[in-house]
């Protein structure tokens, strides 16, 4: 049998792969999120719709935070999603009563139409 020190240091080696590896296709998820949540956002016109896709951007840089804080091994990026989360449900809240505000002048939810806001 091996010394302790050699399967330690082979197991750690292992776990750093495997950990590089998670980091990478973390983040090549995280920008596949945020370019679909982008597209949605410039191609959909539905208020409700861009809604998602922006909330689906977050999410995206959510992932990123936490593949960061996890390669170098802090919970600095995991704090950062606590207060995008944060951020998110405030932005959803708000957003949603401008969207039923509007919706009751209006009778559909098309973003161009929407000029109630301009000043």
């Amino acid at each position: 049998m091996p010394p302790i020190d050699t399967l330690y240091t082979s197991t750690l080696g292992a776990f750093e792969a495997a950990h590089a590896g998670f980091v990478q296709v973390a983040l090549a998820v995280s920008a596949f999120l945020f370019v679909i949540g982008a597209l949605g956002v410039f191609i959909r016109r539905n208020v409700i719709t861009v809604m998602m896709c922006i909330e689906l951007m977050l999410n995206a840089v959510n992932l990123a935070f936490i593949a960061f804080s996890r390669a170098h091994g802090t919970i600095d990026g995991q704090i950062l999603v606590f207060f995008v989360f944060t951020v998110a449900a405030a932005e959803a809240a708000v957003g949603l009563a401008i969207v039923i505000a509007l919706q009751r002048h209006r009778e559909d939810l098309d973003v161009d139409s929407f000029n109630l806001l301009k000043g």
